[in-house]
């Protein structure tokens, strides 16, 4: 019998998944070094990365079961914003984010036995400027600091976040309606 993994540590991941009314899944973290080949476009990047964890995550899984990996990046024009280093270095990408829009790109696999199918979802973020104090408040609260371009929107961050343009699951880190009809392909219907 066909058993649905999530192949992703993320506790968001697993918090949307059964938000959307899949909750018998089972969780397997792939061990997956998260480089990528120069040149690449930032979907070319997280789909790229996607699909290294789904191959790492197939070798985990049995032939029937239906796999799930994503990776989710934050880029300001071109350039990646990891999750920061340090308090000083999440004021650094927090500032640099002020009053301006970056771009959440998330690229996510199903696979089951030899079918493999990868998407990509982008949406565009919209900060608010904020004041020194103000960011400097909001990494004291410690939230930023395991969170990809040092914010995460589920929480105090939406603070900063003037509008959205896009899925807003894809920026807590799984685009679930695209995931859903990906799903669907694979005989599994949420609705």
């Amino acid at each position: 019998m066909a058993q649905i993994v999530l192949a992703s540590g993320s506790p968001r991941r697993r918090e949307l998944l059964e938000r959307i009314g899949l909750t018998d899944f089972t969780v397997r973290v792939p061990e997956v070094e998260e480089s990528f080949p120069e040149g690449l476009t930032p979907p070319q990047v997280v789909s790229y990365i996607s699909r290294e964890k789904a191959e790492a995550a197939v070798k985990l899984c049995g032939p029937e079961d239906i796999v799930i990996t994503a990776d989710t990046m934050v880029f300001l024009d071109q350039d990646r914003l990891g999750k920061p280093r340090d308090e000083a270095h999440a004021l650094e990408m927090l500032t640099a984010l002020q009053g301006r829009k970056h771009t959440v790109c998330t690229g996510v696999s199903v696979c089951q036995g030899a079918t493999r199918l990868t998407e990509t979802e982008s949406t565009a973020v919209f900060f608010r400027s904020a004041t020194e104090a103000e960011l400097r408040r909001y990494i004291a609260t410690g939230e930023p600091m395991d969170k990809a371009g040092a914010y995460g929107v589920q929480g105090r961050g939406a603070l900063l976040v003037e509008r959205l343009e896009g899925d807003f699951f894809n920026v807590m880190g799984l685009p679930v309606l695209r995931l859903a009809r990906m799903l669907e392909t694979f005989g599994v219907h949420l609705l």
